[in-house]
């Protein structure tokens, strides 16, 4: 495949250069080219999001109820990552 050699106004220098056909002769596949453009723009992204601790959520310090004779799971506070809406570990 000879493509023409153009200056920097577009313009053609005379000049000649044979590509190969295989890489440079086939069609553009639009959606490849989406997805590679996509994946490169997630990957600049700066990442600075964060979750909070169970010590920043907002909520009681208070004991829910007894350790013993509930039945239930040994749970401290509200804050605790067992229920929606606590901390991370």
């Amino acid at each position: 495949m000879q493509v023409d050699v153009l200056n920097i106004n577009g313009q053609s220098t005379g000049r000649t250069v044979e590509l190969p056909a295989e890489f440079f002769g086939m069609e553009p596949n639009d959606h490849l080219i989406y997805l590679a453009v996509k994946q490169y723009l997630a990957a600049q992204h700066q990442g600075t999001h964060k979750v909070k601790t169970r010590a920043e959520v907002k909520g009681a310090s208070r004991k829910l109820h007894r350790q013993k004779g509930t039945g239930g799971a040994r749970k401290g506070n509200i804050r605790n990552p067992l229920y929606k809406g606590g901390g991370t570990i």
